[in-house]
């Protein structure tokens, strides 16, 4: 057993150990949010994969509505459950994840990013006013909190430009560097193109892959949409306030990232990223659920997410 081998497993029993410690906060996380879906559907017949373990099964009979799910171990590159991971399906604004990372490969977080005229076209309500200037740190945080299209629109065309690219190709690239097969993306909100055609389109596993790399490019901005709210300022002095997106961040322990998606063609979609024990984040993507189904799937993956690290089959 080499040094890696010894770290590799020193670092699977402390996050164990941890894991013992977290479940005293996640007993109650299923009951807490049974309100949120009375009588969840059972999962469509779909692929489901389950890691090998000798522990009890945490993840058997999970009562899923999503199309497609994976929990993902970042360190491990582990897959310790999956529904479907690998299906390309409507990210809604789940691509605005893409869109920040995409921006943060060519600009510093300190850039400045001007709200443009363009966003006079961008559906729902709009935050910003034209012409407001914020840095690309502070306009993310509130993009990603709080899931604003006009925000996510202005980085967009903001990163195209730096690039003499269109947003779909700048957006395209950046995923196929983190070797996303699944992923491309036509505008950086996520909004539906039409009745047919989503703005972006990604797979579980990719998403969570995207997850991780984000955090690891700017943990502070990740950090950002694990609170309940977040607020800027304008190079004007204009202050804003907004408010999240993701109503059970004050339940998922040792949050490190929360997205939100929705839109009539995606359903409700849903990324988590938490840490089970010492620095051992795992990436949960929820695809294709309902509005509010999209949050009982992941309280209840993330709940089996623990029992698996405790070696227990349920909490």
């Amino acid at each position: 057993m080499n040094t890696s081998d010894l770290q590799k497993l020193a670092t699977h029993a402390r996050s164990m150990r941890e894991a013992g410690i977290t479940l005293l906060f996640a007993s109650g996380i299923l009951s807490l949010f049974f309100f949120l879906s009375p009588a969840l559907e059972q999962p469509v017949s779909a692929a489901v994969t389950i890691a090998p373990s000798t522990a009890p099964n945490a993840f058997a009979h999970v009562p899923l509505e999503a199309k497609a799910v994976i929990v993902y171990d970042l360190v491990t590159g582990e897959t310790l459950y999956a529904k479907d991971a690998d299906a390309q399906l409507p990210l809604a604004s789940l691509t605005k994840l893409l869109t920040v990372y995409a921006a943060l490969i060519e600009l510093s977080p300190n850039t400045p990013i001007t709200i443009p005229a363009s966003v006079v076209s961008i559906d729902g309500p709009r935050t910003f006013s034209i012409g407001q200037t914020f840095s690309l740190a502070d306009l993310a945080r509130l993009t990603l909190t709080a899931s604003l299209n006009d925000g996510a629109a202005a980085i967009a065309s903001a990163t195209a430009e730096r690039e003499n690219r269109s947003q779909s190709e700048m957006l395209m690239n950046a995923a196929a560097a983190l070797g996303l097969s699944q992923t491309y993306a036509v505008n950086g909100s996520g909004l539906d193109v039409n009745m047919a055609v989503s703005g972006g389109y990604g797979s579980a596993r990719d998403l969570a892959r995207l997850a991780g790399a984000l955090i690891e490019r700017a943990p502070a901005i990740a950090a950002a949409t694990t609170q309940k709210s977040a607020e800027a300022a304008s190079e004007g002095g204009t202050s804003f306030t907004v408010i999240n997106t993701d109503p059970i961040i004050g339940t998922v322990p040792r949050l490190l990232l929360s997205k939100t998606g929705y839109t009539d063609l995606a359903g409700g979609n849903l990324v988590l990223v938490f840490d089970a024990g010492i620095q051992h984040p795992i990436a949960i993507v929820v695809l294709g659920s309902s509005l509010k189904a999209r949050f009982t799937d992941g309280v209840t993956l993330v709940a089996a997410a623990l029992a698996h690290f405790a070696g227990v089959a349920s909490l």
